[in-house]
């Protein structure tokens, strides 16, 4: 009966120092990764301004190149939709919108709904930026980690996890551009 006791209130304990450590931790989440490309902005951009011409150099379709992907709306506007659904765990399930373009200032904004392998959301955008004779693109995302699995972010490495396919995605739209 000790044992059991002694046992609640180390797990107590423990419950209660994740909740209140997850109060002081933000659950913002920011990553983006850039490159510099040898093409004017122009050209850069009309690679990064749909989800079709994203779709060109995703990292993420050589997980399944197979996937099924539906896509809806008016290609190159808010409300340009991709769907896709792999058997394969890694790619998963889920949607990608776009949000708002901005051509004036070359950039792209689109919501991400991920339902497999683990339901999440995420705030997508791509911007094209002149530098010096070629131009500099942007891949980022934001999302929000629910209280209290804000804790979670004292073990995360976003670098780790998806730099590589972002650095990935990234060379692929600097050869692309750069080739046409």
């Amino acid at each position: 009966m000790k044992f059991l006791k002694w046992t609640i209130i180390v797990l107590a304990s423990i419950l209660i120092f994740w909740l209140v450590l997850a109060f002081f931790i933000s659950g913002e989440c920011k990553y983006e990764k850039s490159i510099s490309i040898n093409a004017p902005v122009e050209k850069v951009w009309q690679n990064t301004n749909t989800l079709k011409a994203m779709d060109e150099w995703s990292p993420w379709n050589d997980l399944d190149p197979n996937m099924n992907k539906t896509w809806t709306g008016t290609t190159g506007q808010a409300g340009e939709k991709v769907c896709w659904k792999s058997t394969k765990k890694e790619a998963g399930e889920g949607c990608q919108e776009v949000k708002k373009i901005d051509a004036a200032n070359k950039k792209i904004e689109t919501a991400i709904v991920f339902l497999t392998p683990y339901k999440s959301e995420a705030n997508a955008y791509v911007s094209v930026t002149p530098e010096g004779n070629g131009s500099k693109a942007t891949w980022g995302f934001t999302s929000t980690i629910p209280y209290p699995f804000t804790v979670m972010k004292l073990f995360m490495n976003m670098e780790g996890s998806i730099g590589k396919d972002y650095q990935e995605g990234l060379t692929r739209l600097k050869n692309l551009s750069e080739k046409q």
